[in-house]
């Protein structure tokens, strides 16, 4: 792979790129996705605890802006060691990196649907056991799509297809921003297989499968398979930047709820943490742990963005041919290697596992299934043409009938139904916490009025 055909500016359907004053076509990109509808709902949507009621906790909306910031900075510091050390070519800018590397953070999480990964596993759930008979006229391929339902294609769906221009590319985002969103350049079926290196992960749908083929080949990923890529070089930068403010962020909040102790939070992440007058000083300190957390933040991530380009610029050779193993921080020093693990570790221990999520999650299951009993049943009514239930009639008016594909009732019934159902689950997928407890309690006949 080669970075001119890896930072292809051009947008999606060969669409030209527009280079404004003090704004490139990858700024253009980070502005489109801040001002998008999909981002600004990720203000209420899960990051760790469903419907938390604190303030200082961490969402989906924050998690992407601080990621977002990793990122950028990751992505210019690689470019210029990349520059210092003649591997850049000329006419590519570090900060091009930085902006790209951005935008795929900030986008990383926008298709996650309600109750984050707990809703994701329930939709699967509700296809894999209530909407079985739904997906019989289907092709294992199509299945596929919704039993192993992903919210990273979900977010590829987004950007490519159902946000600003509905089914004219979306977005209309370059080429390198997309192809970099792609975690797991592979469709659902491959996600099903055995033999996958990340099993039941992946990046498009099959209705999205021209638009993702048209990224990758525009970008010159390598190709693997049918409908299998290398990933984007800069793809392991978004992945290092998610990773690394997980590690943080899950002990903050687990501070903040009072789910963690300042000494195991401190002795873990001390490795990551240089020993300087300032820092003694500090952890000696009476402040509140929340804040002594808060002012280490800036020194640890400092010390995971300095080990993340190091392990980049030791395995270019690799990364741009499309090889590596593994992501890029099980190529970092051992240091910032276990103490990025082991905060998973005990964020999983000890921060996921507390009752109150565990009691949101349970409920997060009956929410998403009264949701798709209801919106399925409709969905599929329709696309048979079927219009004597009244009841069925509202909710495609609620799912806004604009929202179908402009070709559906040119399209054979059992693709039809296919297309109709995936529409729905993107309907569902945007959905806020907040907004889908609320739609299912009136689905449920329990009704509450809105404001």
């Amino acid at each position: 792979m080669d970075w001119h055909t890896l930072l292809n500016k051009s947008r999606l359907g060969d669409r030209p790129a527009k280079d404004e004053s003090g704004r490139t076509a990858f700024l253009r990109d980070h502005d489109k996705i801040i001002f998008s509808g999909a981002f600004r709902r990720l203000a209420r949507k899960t990051q760790v605890h469903p419907l938390a009621t604190n303030d200082h906790v961490h969402n989906r909306l924050t998690h992407s802006l601080e990621v977002s910031c990793v990122g950028r900075t990751l992505g210019i510091r690689v470019g210029e060691r990349l520059r210092s050390e003649g591997l850049l070519p000329s006419g590519i800018d570090s900060a091009d990196f930085g902006d790209i590397v951005q935008s795929a953070c900030l986008s990383h999480d926008i298709g996650n649907p309600p109750f984050g990964h707990t809703g994701e596993r329930a939709i699967r759930a509700w296809f894999r056991h209530q909407g079985a008979p739904y997906l019989e006229q289907m092709t294992p391929a199509q299945r596929s799509d919704l039993t192993f339902f992903e919210g990273n294609a979900e977010g590829f769906r987004i950007l490519t297809k159902s946000e600003y221009h509905l089914y004219d590319d979306g977005m209309r985002l370059t080429y390198a921003t997309l192809a970099t969103f792609l975690k797991y350049p592979w469709l659902s079926e491959k996600a099903a297989q055995d033999d996958c290196v990340r099993p039941g992960k992946y990046s498009a749908f099959l209705a999205d499968a021209e638009a993702f083929n048209e990224v990758c080949r525009a970008t010159g990923l390598v190709q693997l398979g049918p409908n299998h890529y290398a990933r984007h070089p800069l793809t392991y930068l978004m992945e290092a930047a998610d990773d690394f403010c997980y590690a943080i962020i899950d002990l903050e909040d687990g501070l903040e709820m009072d789910l963690l102790h300042w000494d195991e939070v401190y002795a873990l992440l001390s490795p990551a943490i240089p020993d300087s007058d300032e820092v003694r000083k500090l952890i000696q300190s009476d402040i509140r742990v929340g804040r002594k957390a808060a002012l280490l933040r800036g020194k640890i991530i400092e010390t995971f963005i300095a080990a993340g380009v190091e392990a980049f610029i030791e395995n270019y050779d690799a990364l741009l041919n499309g090889t590596l193993q593994g992501d890029l921080i099980s190529h970092c020093s051992k240091e910032v290697y276990n103490v990025v693990e082991d905060a998973k570790q005990l964020a999983r221990k000890k921060v996921f596992e507390h009752p109150r999520k565990v009691e949101l999650e349970i409920g997060a299951y009956e929410v998403i299934s009264t949701l798709l009993n209801g919106l399925i049943e409709a969905t599929v009514s329709y696309a048979k043409g079927d219009d004597s239930n009244y009841r069925h009639q509202r909710i495609i008016d609620l799912i806004g009938k604009h929202s179908f594909p402009p070709t559906l009732h040119d399209l054979p019934e059992q693709e039809r139904i296919y297309q109709c159902i995936m529409r729905t689950v993107d309907f569902l997928s945007g959905m806020t916490d907040n907004y889908a407890t609320y739609l299912a309690k009136q689905f449920a006949g329990m009704a509450e009025t809105r404001y």
